[in-house]
């Protein structure tokens, strides 16, 4: 199994970005992914997900401004960010698990496959 996280990169505060994360060697219809993020001194923690039914969830500080979505017929999740601001700057990584149950998805923990992370920094 392998995922590879793109689409990072330098940008205004206002800005948008669209990531890519991509996946081989699993059936990726019946995964949920999620999105993760890292700061320099920070804990990973949660940015959204989308479950293998469609269905997807939000962390509370980006909710009005990212969406998450998948094509299953290319194998990828996307997430699009909207109104970035300097506290979105982070690595962001993407994760996939089969079994990972409703009450786990904010959990890096609970998530089997890991991309190798893209970097998103916004500027003020």
């Amino acid at each position: 199994v392998q995922l590879q996280a793109f689409g990072g990169g330098l940008v205004q505060a206002g800005g948008s970005l669209r990531l890519s994360c991509a996946a081989s060697g699993l059936t990726f219809s019946r995964y949920t992914v999620g999105w993760f993020r890292q700061a320099p001194g920070k804990e990973r923690e949660f940015v959204a997900c989308i479950r293998y039914n469609g269905y997807t969830y939000y962390a509370d500080s980006v909710k009005d401004r990212v969406t998450i979505s998948r094509d299953n017929t290319k194998n990828t999740v996307y997430l699009q960010m909207n109104n970035l601001k300097p506290e979105d700057t982070a690595l962001y990584y993407c994760a996939a698990d089969q079994q990972i149950i409703l009450s786990s998805i904010r959990a890096s923990e609970q998530y089997d496959y890991w991309g190798q992370g893209t970097q998103v920094t916004v500027s003020s």
